[in-house]
């Protein structure tokens, strides 16, 4: 791929409006959440239509539809949606209390900081929300830090690097399913490449957690739970591994879960229609995000502004791997910018296939990145949501779990380490085609 003119800067005033919407506001109230981010792109959005003169109103329109209506975001808009509808189901006849009572019932009394994090790993994975995670789980952390000598911040990175692990990693996350989405590949295939770089990270991690707390011994409350309820999230781990269609493993593992739950009585018909409902709506800022977001985007590429950053972010790439540490770095200041790994990716990932193209990346490569740099970026935000939970519940400040961030630290050091060894190195250009024509998730 050659790139036609160095573009237009001034093509990208939109981006710099939501940056100066978001962050500005921010700083100014000490709150990155205040000004809806919703909106922030709105503003942005109309901004980047009010541009390029030449062109007629209706024009720029026709183009933001475009790019809102691409069929990749409206895939991925779906996929949100069905991912909403499982979480909430499963999470609603009691699936999360009874994983966790059953990883607390079996971590030793020794390893509960290991524990802990493992179990994060284990729910995020399941759940598909870090936020979820670190909801469920920060309240045990603090009950063990009360009655042992372990801090309140080990404890609580403890939570939030488990937590991380999963939003990088589950097929049912935001984060995945916009790095797959953008990069037009399978999420089986990404998830095998993404986890084999995390993996020597989260043992560090469950090594480094060992040894700080060596000695230390709470006695937890053993809580009841059930395997039953633990299945659906098991069924959509193995589904999807297995390779069918996320579609159907999402719809399968929403029928699975509302089936336990009307058995057991957690659910009345009504109640599991009303989860379905609920775990949609709560994907629905998200969905119009990238709706919104991928229309701005195509306004912004048909003025130039792309081109002007690929020209930018390449002039001085001479190889493939200055390309791969291209994406990360884009995807990392993104997310520094947003305090949001998924918005990060959903804005660069247009950007890293542009790149990807251009210098032979296997997609199932520049996927992983985007998703890892984004959220060891995000878990290192002490104005981040997932930092910002964790500590709320601690009554504690976010900079003080810092120093033992040691998973989202570790991700970008093994991910750092893969591009500089090549690794994996893919068996054909065959198999890459293969996974850039695939429609199926």
């Amino acid at each position: 791929m050659k790139l036609e003119g160095k573009g237009n800067a001034w093509a990208l005033l939109p981006f710099a409006v939501f940056l100066i919407l978001f962050i500005g506001t921010g700083v100014v109230t000490g709150d990155f959440y205040a000004f809806p981010v919703i909106v922030a792109i709105a503003i942005s959005g109309a901004v980047a239509l009010a541009m390029n003169r030449k062109e007629t109103f209706q024009t720029k329109v026709d183009i933001f539809c475009r790019g809102a209506g691409n069929s990749n975001v409206m895939l991925m808009v779906l996929i949100f949606l069905l991912a909403g509808a499982f979480s909430a189901t499963a999470k609603g006849m009691g699936a999360v209390d009874s994983t966790v009572n059953l990883a607390l019932s079996v971590v030793p009394q020794n390893l509960l900081m290991v524990g802990m994090f493992v179990i994060a790993c284990f729910i995020s994975l399941a759940m598909g929300t870090s936020m979820g995670t670190i909801v469920a789980l920060a309240p045990i952390g603090v009950g063990i830090s009360e009655q042992t000598d372990i801090s309140l911040a080990l404890s609580m990175a403890a939570v939030v690097g488990g937590a991380m692990f999963g939003d990088n990693l589950s097929f049912i996350s935001d984060t995945t399913i916009s790095a797959v989405r953008s990069q037009n590949t399978k999420m089986k295939d990404k998830f095998k490449v993404n986890f084999w770089i995390v993996l020597p990270a989260a043992i560090i991690t469950c090594v480094l957690l060992g040894v700080l707390t060596m000695g230390e011994n709470a006695q937890i409350a053993q809580q009841d739970f059930n395997w039953v309820k633990i299945l659906p999230y098991l069924f959509v781990i193995i589904a999807a591994l297995s390779g069918l269609n996320v579609f159907l493993v999402l719809s399968l593992g929403v029928v699975f879960a509302g089936t336990v739950g009307l058995f057991d009585g957690s659910y009345t018909l009504m109640g599991f229609v009303q989860a379905i409902g609920e775990g949609m709506a709560g994907m629905y800022e998200i969905a119009f995000l990238a709706v919104l977001i991928s229309g701005m985007v195509e306004v912004i590429k048909h003025n130039g502004g792309i081109d002007f950053l690929l020209h930018l972010v390449t002039n001085k790439i001479k190889t493939k791997k200055g390309a791969e540490f291209g994406i990360a770095g884009l995807v990392g200041v993104t997310d520094a910018s947003t305090a949001n790994n998924t918005i990060a990716i959903i804005i660069t990932g247009p950007l890293a296939k542009n790149i990807a193209d251009q210098y032979e990346i296997d997609p199932r490569k520049s996927a992983s990145i985007l998703d890892i740099f984004s959220c060891s970026v995000q878990g290192l935000l002490p104005y981040g949501g997932q930092i910002l939970a964790a500590t709320a519940v601690a009554g504690i400040s976010p900079i003080a779990i810092l120093p033992y961030s040691f998973y989202p630290v570790l991700i970008a050091i093994t991910g750092t380490i893969a591009i500089l060894i090549g690794y994996p190195s893919f068996k054909s250009k065959a198999l890459s085609e293969k996974s850039l024509q695939s429609n199926a998730s």
